[in-house]
């Protein structure tokens, strides 16, 4: 039987992640919120890609969730960045594509710019799970 969406995110409750959201338009944001929140995760927001890099820069995240197309800078570019500040003692946070444009060649270039893995738009609690369960397990 499978277990619905709700369920399995609080399994997460024992392991809240940090997760930095980088998108531009609210309605998203308030989703992707929604779907976190529901699960205890703790949400934190960048209305672009040069507030991502900053954000990632000065915080400890589990989890980016990146879009691709935002202002000031878009998300490959931001995710280009964030693999620049990489040093011994900081560890690699995942970094996942959120975008309306599944064609192939977009994902190549969301894996060229760093990229972890790959969420088409409209964001459902389903996607936003696969995604939390593959953090949640490489985090222990």
């Amino acid at each position: 039987m499978k277990q619905t969406a709700t369920a399995t995110l609080s399994r997460h409750r024992a392991r809240a992640l940090s997760v930095l959201v980088a998108e531009d338009i609210e309605i998203n944001r308030k989703l992707a919120e929604a779907f976190l929140t529901v699960g205890g995760h703790a949400v934190r927001f960048a209305g672009d890609g040069a507030e991502a890099v900053r954000m990632a820069s000065e915080n400890s995240f589990d989890l980016i969730l990146m879009d691709i197309m935002m202002p000031v800078m878009d998300g490959l570019e931001a995710t280009r960045r964030i693999r620049a500040l990489a040093s011994p003692a900081r560890a690699r946070v995942p970094i996942v594509a959120v975008t309306a444009n599944s064609q192939q060649n977009v994902r190549d270039a969301c894996e060229a710019a760093g990229m972890d893995g790959f969420v088409a738009k409209p964001l459902t609690r389903d996607l936003l799970e696969t995604v939390l369960s593959s953090v949640a397990i490489e985090t222990h």
